[in-house]
């Protein structure tokens, strides 16, 4: 399932998606050079939990760590490992993405988002 193209993702950035149509986005994707880390957008504090405090508001002001931003957690951008807040050394839900040769985003699998 396709998300969006490389260039509609911007080096430091992140964006939520709705690939299931449910009117919510369930699930994120952070870029950094040419990684990217895909989350589902559930705080593992509160099973469900949106991480987002507006639209695409993923990451903490300096855009160095990932915030739910309902209860202050910060997590690794690269783990998902959560460093401080309610839920430490718990993690995000990794969701697995692959890259087409074109730039194309897309879900590696069905997952259940």
């Amino acid at each position: 399932m396709r998300l969006c193209h490389l260039s509609e993702l911007p080096e430091g950035g992140c964006r939520g998606f709705d690939p299931r149509g449910e009117g919510r986005d369930t699930m994120f994707v952070v870029r950094r050079g040419d990684a990217l880390h895909a989350w589902r957008d559930a705080c593992p504090h509160w099973e469900g939990a949106p991480m987002a405090w507006r639209k695409d508001a993923y990451l903490s002001g300096d855009r160095q760590h990932i915030v739910c931003h309902a209860h202050g957690a910060r997590f690794d951008i690269a783990s998902g490992l959560c460093l401080q807040g309610p839920c430490v050394g718990q993690s995000l839900t990794p969701v697995p993405l692959l890259v087409a040769e074109d730039g194309e985003i897309r879900l590696a699998a069905s997952q259940d988002l």
